[in-house]
């Protein structure tokens, strides 16, 4: 098992010991692996998440059986809702007491059916190669996902007769689709050179693929608008001329106008999914719908394109580069230019606390250039999306499953994925509860990421939800036993301010930010503050 994650590559496992992994774990000692022991199992998948993020390679987690394998489930779903790449790595009860309930046995494979591309119950140690370079193959290529190997303790302790690393994957029944269809592309070709009011609507799949740069060219050289999903965020410059915001819920009221008024939407790498596009009909009537994704079941799954395209991002926008049109629509971008001035949302911050937005856009500004800015899920999750500003950094947060606790153990798997870029999580009060625990593992490898706490000590998405919804009747949202994060960042020993005022943003920030070590920052913010106002 580790000789196959050496010839992958792989330098990181991010993980928690018990019985029924430890051959796994003592073997991994003869290698040049680094072992991460993180606090929850859940926060292994994040961790590994965010390296995989970061690198573009697949992210690798292990853990114990029973509650070891049920904790990662979490982790495992997070990463399955936003097409990451992981491989976990489960142990398991002795092979002959599968199905009698012994002590720590859970059937993993069965309980992470729905949220794995595939799973393998290993019961044969000779298979583990071929399993290994399939698992790999599998979480990486198509659309990416988690693949989960279960592995009991006796097949980790049997001797392989031969050991023989495959050198290439030939799975008869999983054949992922690459390159697009040459007339496919002709009729998006032939679309564009007709299209008055052309959009590309951009989701993560597009920074999956690497397509973050061929898209931006591809906008910038026909003039094409973009908006983008959640997990779009970062395909293109956040102050691009040709990118116009966030769509859905909480998105830029004119990026949402500018899809609805499109008479051509090129959909790429997006799910048809209700907080982007709520009403789907909306996204088909009056207008050609194209619809590129490497995955064909989510090509027509929640709305009917007009020209579905199966294939990567960065292989179809290099085919439509090749092809010779012109296309005019200036009169397009102005319009969208004047939506831009006119509709921009205004809010009126109390000033007794600290402004979310002035924060964010202050720390956007002094932040590196190419930093990688981890937001976690609430309210700090929509005000990063409306006010961080991305310049040739990337964007992490979990969009998909929209899990709590993500953004700490992310920025963690993000620094060792890249050492020498900038992390920065920025979560609420509930959600730095969740994964507060890896404080420990930041201390204990040395792992220098920096932390900002968005302080109002309640769960703010759903007061503000109990607010709009339920006159004020406020149930299981205050968390009014949080910390004293000061005294809680010196029991781990790291650096710590609390902001309390605007005027107290700048400073704070040129302290936090100055050296490239763990730092937390807490901010008081508004306890009634909205995301929408």
């Amino acid at each position: 098992m580790i000789k196959c994650l050496e010839l992958e590559g792989i330098t990181e496992v991010f993980g928690y010991p018990g019985v029924a992994i430890c051959p796994f774990y003592d073997s991994i000692l003869n290698t040049g692996i680094q072992t991460i022991l993180i606090r929850t199992e859940q926060n292994a998948a994040h961790a590994a998440s965010g390296l995989a993020r970061v690198t573009g390679k697949v992210g690798v987690c292990a853990v114990t059986s029973g509650p070891g394998a049920t904790n990662l489930l979490t982790g495992i779903a997070t990463a399955f809702a936003d097409s990451i790449p992981l491989v976990c790595i489960t142990g398991q009860v002795n092979s002959e007491l599968l199905g009698s309930d012994v002590f720590q046995e859970a059937d993993i494979t069965g309980a992470a059916e729905s949220f794995v591309k595939y799973s393998y119950l290993v019961r044969d140690a000779n298979e583990i190669p071929r399993i290994f370079k399939e698992a790999f193959y599998v979480a990486n290529t198509g659309r990416k996902g988690p693949v989960l190997i279960d592995v009991p303790i006796d097949v980790q302790n049997a001797q392989v007769a031969k050991f023989r690393y495959p050198d290439e994957v030939n799975m008869r029944t999983y054949k992922p689709t690459v390159k697009g269809h040459a007339v496919q592309i002709k009729k998006v070709i032939q679309e564009l050179e007709k299209a008055k009011r052309p959009l590309i609507y951009a989701g993560g799949g597009v920074s999956l693929s690497g397509a973050c740069e061929e898209l931006r060219l591809f906008a910038e050289k026909f003039r094409i608008p973009v908006v983008s999903t959640m997990m779009g965020i970062g395909v293109m410059p956040t102050n691009h001329p040709m990118y116009f915001g966030m769509v859905g819920n909480n998105g830029k009221p004119y990026a949402n106008r500018a899809m609805n008024e499109s008479d051509l939407l090129i959909m790429v790498g997006a799910r048809v999914a209700d907080r982007s596009v709520n009403q789907p009909d909306l996204i088909t009537q009056g207008k050609v719908l194209v619809h590129i994704d490497v995955d064909p079941a989510e090509i027509g799954k929640n709305a009917g394109p007009t020209i579905p395209l199966v294939g990567d991002a960065r292989h179809i926008f290099e085919d439509f580069e090749k092809q010779d049109f012109e296309c005019e629509h200036e009169e397009w971008l102005h319009q969208l230019e004047e939506y831009r001035r006119n509709m921009k949302l205004f809010h009126h911050p109390n000033p007794a606390y600290v402004d979310p937005e002035r924060l964010i856009r202050r720390l956007s500004e002094k932040m590196a250039s190419d930093g990688v800015y981890v937001a976690d899920v609430g309210q700090n999750q929509i005000w990063s999306c409306a006010y961080h500003v991305v310049r040739e950094g990337q964007f992490l947060t979990s969009g998909g499953m929209g899990t709590m606790g993500y953004s700490i153990p992310a920025a963690m798997g993000a620094k060792l994925g890249d050492m020498s870029r900038q992390v920065i999580a920025v979560c609420g009060d509930g959600s730095f509860q969740m994964s507060m625990m890896e404080l420990a593992t930041i201390q204990q490898y040395h792992i220098p990421v920096k932390i900002i706490v968005l302080r109002n000590n309640y769960l703010g998405m759903v007061r503000e939800y109990q607010h709009h919804s339920y006159k004020d009747r406020y149930s299981m949202v205050d968390i009014a036993g949080t910390p004293d994060l000061g005294k809680l960042a010196e029991a781990y020993g790291i650096p710590f301010v609390r902001v309390t005022a605007n005027e107290e943003i700048d400073e704070a920030l040129d302290m936090f930010l100055r050296e490239d070590c763990s730092y937390l920052m807490e901010c008081m913010i508004d306890p009634l503050d909205l995301v929408k106002y």
